[in-house]
């Protein structure tokens, strides 16, 4: 009897630290070579892109290359073509600065000048590149690269920096660490 009892125990004790112990999503190659190159975690790279371009697909939300956002209005496209298209027009009817591109959500009124023409923000290795280096822009050495994420989605700080911020925070803890710790730092790269 006690030693079905312990057994028991044992696997209570089992099932309880399997299912605390969730595993952390792999961070995608691409994602890995921009964040390297620019000097930034990868996983902090990624989890900017979940929370710019996320799409939900196979019970998971994943960055999708093809996502516009026009005056405040997410769209989301089959292939680049398309959405290159769709960004063109978008061009002709808004002010740049009112369009965001591709995995990053890069703005092409603040940003567009980093890439030849605005389409080429759809590319998404050229998309993650320039989304890192604005992350490395910036960051202070020393400081949780949540600061950095914060000027990421706006320079100026203030409350939309900051729910901006707790946005992020949420899928850094559903993706990358879900049962470790929840500050980002250089550790993760």
């Amino acid at each position: 009897m006690a030693t079905r009892i312990a057994v028991r125990l044992a696997c209570l004790v089992a099932a309880i630290i399997v299912s605390t112990e969730a595993a952390a999503e792999p961070i995608p190659p691409a994602y890995e070579f921009a964040a390297q190159r620019a000097g930034v975690p990868a996983a902090v790279l990624y989890v900017v892109a979940v929370q710019e371009s996320g799409m939900p697909l196979h019970h998971r939300l994943i960055p999708w290359p093809w996502t516009l956002n026009i005056a405040g209005v997410p769209e989301r496209f089959l292939n680049r073509a398309e959405a290159c298209h769709a960004l063109t027009r978008a061009l002709l009817s808004l002010p740049a600065t009112r369009v965001d591109a591709g995995l990053g959500q890069i703005n092409v009124g603040y940003q567009g000048a980093r890439v030849a023409n605005p389409c080429a923000l759809l590319d998404p290795y050229r998309n993650l590149a320039v989304a890192a280096t604005i992350l490395r822009e910036h960051h202070t050495p020393g400081d949780d690269w949540l600061i950095a994420i914060g000027r990421y989605h706006r320079p100026a700080g203030g409350s939309p920096a900051e729910e901006y911020r707790r946005s992020v925070q949420a899928h850094w803890k559903r993706i990358v660490s879900p049962s470790g710790p929840t500050r980002m730092d250089d550790d993760y790269r």
